[in-house]
């Protein structure tokens, strides 16, 4: 697979747009997203990182989208919309107070959408032609995930949101009779969903446009698993193991590991690998190739699946009682790279990781992750500590499902691993997040990604996701007035100071060799 760098050290920063100021309940990708990427060029980071940009529904996660290919109608910048005239200004003054340092999901969802039907409902009157235009371009280029993805859509509306193997039973099987029907009876809901996906698409590749223009790379995520409620299982029932009622016989987790004595319980339909390899794995080099659309470099998450797999059967109420069942292998990425050809790809190896993972990734040349909370719990020999890296790794100091760096010293770790924190960095542990962030730039890692929060040197308050829990996450926002000079200061001069200014490397370069 293609390195997905060069050989030049970088750096860059984790934060989701949901987390973005802004007056309107959420990140959205309006000026303040602007300012976000104009600030990473002010401290000379070359990477921002996200996680998946897809649509969310209950419990928030965006790693249970309703699609792999839309986008998540919250983030569009309402500001925007007043901007080009498809917005009634008056809509606006509608607004309740959100809260400022979070997201308030349920306020979101009780103003932002149907606000944003209304927008559709006036597009006909309010967009100019060469809008209307374009939106027909937009809807014919996609039609292939398009089409089905806001009839989804429309029919969860009509259900009150029940999930679609709840429907009845023509629906789920998708009775072409059935489907016709639906068209006819919700085509302005339709319509909606589609356009919602036209601004989507629009104001972020606008955005990632503009980063690219500075030089900045955007890594993604990519969920190996898919939602159960999503268009992508309600349109391929074949490729996952689904019984006549179309519900799952077997769902995706993870064994007790570091979070959860009991494993994690994701619930996800697991794949049908033989019958995705008697296709080419077509649909997922499609959703690849959607992916690499939205970002530049696509991380993806929970690689180990494709190795090796936990499979929980369904209706358990935890993880423990799985197995694991071998995963596609180098099969599927051979395929992959027939098709696609050489793919700026990360492998999220962390968790249980078995000597295939390590072949698997290393067979095709991915980089892998590196987490320093993760590095003090045993000895001299843990690979998670700097001086066991080599170059083609990824170093974060933190991910979305950890603590924030504080947070980790505070709460998270043990008294073993404070101790030893203390004595590997020579620290008193007064700057628990600075001395992390400093050790991941210092490493040989390629490339070292930090959340924000711990630039901000924040507590466990502003933790982003608890694995194993579905209330309360996802909702951290950061208010401008966070971004102290002192921190970004730090974080230029921490930039320049351990070579991840790529400035520094113009006509010269560091040795040879791939992340």
């Amino acid at each position: 697979m293609k390195e997905a760098t060069d050989s030049t050290r970088r750096s860059g920063i984790l934060l989701h747009p949901t987390s973005l100021p802004g007056r309107y309940g959420i990140g959205s990708f309006n000026q303040a997203a602007y300012d976000w990427v104009d600030l990473l060029v002010r401290t000379r980071q070359t990477l921002w990182q996200v996680l998946p940009l897809g649509p969310t529904g209950y419990g928030d996660s965006p790693y249970q989208s309703f699609s792999s290919f839309a986008g998540n109608p919250y983030l569009i910048s309402l500001e925007d919309l007043l901007e080009e005239g498809l917005l009634d200004p008056q809509l606006l003054a509608t607004a309740p107070e959100f809260p400022r340092d979070q997201v308030d999901y349920g306020a979101i969802y009780r103003w932002k959408p149907p606000l944003l039907r209304r927008v559709a409902q006036d597009f006909p009157r309010r967009g100019t032609p060469e809008q209307q235009a374009e939106f027909q371009a937009f809807c014919a280029e996609n039609q292939e995930w398009l089409e089905d993805f806001a009839l989804f859509m429309a029919l969860k509306d009509a259900h009150g949101g029940q999930p679609w193997n709840q429907w009845e039973m023509p629906l789920r099987k998708r009775s072409k009779r059935a489907l016709a029907r639906a068209r006819r009876e919700h085509a302005a809901a339709i319509h909606a969903h589609k356009f919602n996906q036209w601004l989507f698409y629009r104001q972020w590749l606008a955005l990632k446009a503009h980063a690219n223009r500075q030089g900045i790379r955007v890594i993604g995520d990519i969920p190996i698993y898919v939602a159960l409620d999503s268009a992508d299982a309600w349109c391929n029932p074949e490729i996952f193991h689904f019984d006549r009622e179309f519900q799952p016989t077997v769902v995706a987790g993870v064994p007790p590991d570091y979070f959860s004595k009991t494993g994690q319980l994701w619930g996800n339909p697991i794949y049908r690998w033989d019958r995705l390899k008697r296709t080419g794995y077509r649909w997922w080099i499609r959703r690849i190739q959607a992916a690499l659309r939205l970002y530049d470099i696509v991380r993806i998450d929970h690689f180990r699946g494709f190795a090796g797999y936990w499979e929980v059967p369904a209706g358990e109420k935890t993880a423990v009682k799985g197995r694991w069942v071998k995963g596609p292998g180098a099969d599927f990425f051979q395929a992959v790279q027939a098709e696609l050809g050489e793919l700026p790809i990360i492998a999220e190896d962390l968790g249980e990781i078995t000597p295939d993972v390590i072949e698997l990734r290393d067979q095709f040349g991915l980089p892998g992750m590196k987490v320093l909370q993760f590095a003090f719990s045993t000895d001299a020999s843990d690979k998670f500590l700097p001086h066991n890296y080599t170059a083609t790794f990824v170093v974060y100091t933190g991910t979305h499902d950890n603590d924030t760096a504080w947070g980790w010293y505070q709460h998270s770790s043990t008294e073993r691993e404070r101790d030893f924190f203390r004595r590997y960095f020579r620290t008193d542990g007064h700057e628990v997040a600075w001395t992390l962030i400093e050790g991941a730039f210092r490493s040989v890692a390629r490339l070292a990604v930090v959340p924000l929060q711990d630039v901000l040197s924040l507590g466990t308050e502003a933790r982003m996701n608890l694995p194993g829990t579905s209330q309360g996450n996802w909702r951290w926002r950061f208010v401008p007035e966070l971004l102290s000079s002192y921190a970004l200061d730090r974080l230029l001069d921490a930039t320049t100071i351990y070579g991840r200014d790529p400035a520094i490397y113009q006509g010269k370069g560091p040795e040879a060799g791939g992340i």
